[in-house]
């Protein structure tokens, strides 16, 4: 699963990774949390000046996704993750799968190890980051839900796999990442089906990921500074490299 995440690096990084621009500044951020508006990237109609292919523009969703079919959100589970394996078969997720599939920028994110009940043991957080790289973009899926006085609210949810070698210590979720490479056949959801971009959701390497201890500040919203990620231990022992092919193939919380 991903519950909280992050993204601080400068923006002309993120700008720069992306192939875009952004209208708006965007402070960072520590400690993103479900119900909170996150950062999306989106295929446009227009096509990038000097390029055929689309432009890609940036705007706001509700982290915590909500079908278009669903008359009443507070009746309705908050949706912040979708698993990759059944996104393009399940009811809520389908046609977000086909025509709405987004990038989500991020710095990394924080997960939970929780031991068994019997060890007695607290559980530990972790923030995961990428070794070689200062931001990375999940797969994303998006939805407009509209209520029935007309007024409307862009959601969204981060697409999940089974977690990779390192990360299965931790917990057996973790998002897809797409690579830079496959971000506009990942956007174009005008002839790229599910089908089609099914195999960019599957774990990433083993060594992409470094998961560095941390306090138990990040689980409180309130605590949105860099305090959250100070080290409260050492990192994850690097794993060796897997010769296993990586399989291809949710957290759930309360709206309003």
């Amino acid at each position: 699963m991903c519950g909280r995440f992050a993204l601080t690096a400068d923006r002309r990084v993120v700008e720069e990774f992306l192939a875009m621009l952004f209208e708006e500044d965007a402070p960072a951020r520590y400690n993103i949390a479900p119900t909170q508006p996150i950062l999306v990237v989106i295929s446009s109609d227009k096509q990038s000046p000097g390029s055929n292919m689309p432009e890609r523009r940036a705007m706001l969703a509700r982290w915590g996704f909500i079908p278009g079919w669903v008359k009443d959100p507070r009746d309705f589970p908050l949706l912040i993750n979708a698993r990759a394996e059944t996104a393009a078969e399940k009811a809520s997720f389908r046609a977000a799968m086909r025509h709405r599939r987004v990038l989500i920028p991020a710095s990394g994110f924080y997960e939970w190890h929780r031991p068994s009940k019997e060890s007695g043991e607290k559980a530990q957080a972790y923030w995961i980051r990428p070794r070689r790289q200062e931001v990375v973009a999940f797969a994303g899926l998006m939805e407009t839900w509209s209520s029935a006085d007309g007024s409307e609210v862009d959601t969204a949810a981060i697409l999940t796999t089974s977690a990779n070698a390192a990360m299965a210590p931790i917990h057996d979720r973790m998002p897809v990442v797409i690579r830079q490479e496959d971000f506009s056949r990942w956007l174009d959801c005008k002839t790229q089906e599910p089908r089609d971009v099914v195999k960019f959701m599957r774990p990433i390497e083993d060594d992409f990921f470094e998961a560095i201890p941390v306090s138990d500040l990040v689980n409180k919203v309130a605590n949105m500074g860099p305090d959250v990620q100070a080290p409260a231990g050492p990192a994850l022992e690097k794993p060796a490299p897997s010769k296993r092919k990586p399989s291809s193939d949710d957290s759930q919380l309360t709206l309003f």
